[in-house]
């Protein structure tokens, strides 16, 4: 069954030939333009019909509706649809990680320059006795939960020190430009988009607050992924096949910016795509698995930032705890395995000839020092203070 000739001719042919997915207009999409460019979703029987999407929410209620199969979608937002938080709750399932990395906080030139850290930042909001604006892209998202994490660890409470606002990632920079926000948390390219026409600063990667924490996933409902296992797992290997070709070379990379900077894909200089997708690369490619972008973006990395790990979609509902989006302890580990589809990846892995690891939870160390490894997710909810 290698290859996807015998099996997309036998008993595992995917129940629908073509798929709608939905993607926002980041760098870390470039897993679902390739594998529709290059034809690797061909090689297992599917075409994948791409549909650009303008904010989280229409995405979230795109997917909740059935209007698209699967989606690029945040990790978080996904998991506060599953536990209904500000919507009515719906089954969904996480069927990979798309990307590890590539996220940033990214604050106003002004705001930059009084203050070189979080810590500075802190008593310079303290001094100037104003609450600041920042950006997030979704409430549930990563980019909210880094954004509060960070501004936290500092000694700010996101809610009481500050001003939070919901805005599209592709009108960040312009709202920093503008004045509208203060500061935000975003994917490539916006943050860089906003460093080159000299509006903003990065104040810290994402990478930095998680090294290789988990970005966009493939997400769609609970109800498509058990009418469509065959559909699932074919959508899986091929997007393997694509970020195994991403992590390769420089010049893959390159060749993924010039496509994506398309206006209808992410629409973006094509050398600030090139900067976010092969602008560094991470040293021993033994050691980070291939190449990585600005802020560490990386797709493959031998299959580690591929794999739908337990613990990761765990950490996101303890901080959904932590901020009171939860009103009370989710059994952390039973949703998690409910929702990503470990037993789908698998097969899938198998089918691209991608390695598993040896355990679906993993450890991962935090700027702060706090080590995260999903033991006891409720206690380590509960070790949070609003700032710490």
């Amino acid at each position: 069954m290698n290859g996807g000739g015998a099996w997309i001719a036998g008993s595992d042919k995917p129940e629908q030939s073509t798929v709608r997915i939905g993607f926002m207009p980041l760098a870390d999409c470039a897993p679902l333009i390739m594998a529709s460019v290059l034809g690797f979703d061909e090689k297992y029987g599917l075409r994948f019909e791409l549909s650009r999407e303008l904010s989280w929410t229409g995405m979230r209620d795109r997917l909740g509706a059935g209007g698209l199969d699967a989606a690029h979608v945040l990790c978080g937002l996904l998991y506060g649809l599953q536990m209904g938080v500000g919507t009515p709750a719906r089954q969904m399932a996480v069927l990979m990680n798309l990307n590890q990395n590539g996220q940033g906080i990214t604050l106003s030139r002004a705001l930059a320059a009084k203050a070189s850290g979080g810590v500075a930042l802190a008593g310079l909001l303290r001094a100037q006795g104003r609450r600041p604006t920042f950006g997030h892209t979704f409430p549930t998202g990563n980019h909210a939960m880094f954004l509060y994490y960070w501004l936290a660890a500092a000694g700010i409470d996101p809610f009481e020190d500050c001003k939070l606002v919901t805005v599209p990632p592709g009108q960040m920079a312009a709202s920093l430009g503008a004045g509208h926000i203060d500061g935000f948390c975003a994917g490539e390219p916006w943050g860089q988009r906003a460093v080159r026409e000299g509006v903003g600063a990065l104040a810290v990667s994402s990478e930095t607050i998680w090294p290789d924490h988990p970005g966009k996933v493939l997400g769609t409902s609970a109800g498509f992924a058990a009418a469509n296992p065959h559909t699932c797992r074919a959508m899986i290997a091929a997007l393997l096949d694509t970020a195994r070709w991403l992590d390769a070379s420089r010049t893959n990379r390159e060749a993924a910016a010039e496509v994506l900077a398309s206006p209808g894909y992410v629409n973006a200089e094509k050398d600030v795509l090139q900067l976010c997708l092969a602008g560094r690369h991470g040293g021993d490619e033994t050691r980070d698995g291939g190449w990585r972008g600005h802020n560490g973006l990386r797709f493959f990395a031998d299959g580690e930032a591929t794999f739908p790990w337990l613990s990761d979609g765990m950490w996101f509902l303890t901080q959904q705890r932590r901020w009171g989006l939860l009103r009370s302890d989710p059994a952390y580990r039973a949703v998690a395995a409910e929702v990503n589809r470990i037993d789908l990846y698998r097969e899938a892995a198998g089918l691209a000839g991608v390695a598993l690891p040896k355990d679906v939870m993993r450890r991962s160390s935090l700027f702060d020092g706090r080590v995260w490894d999903g033991s006891d997710p409720a206690a380590y909810a509960a070790s949070f203070k609003r700032t710490s």
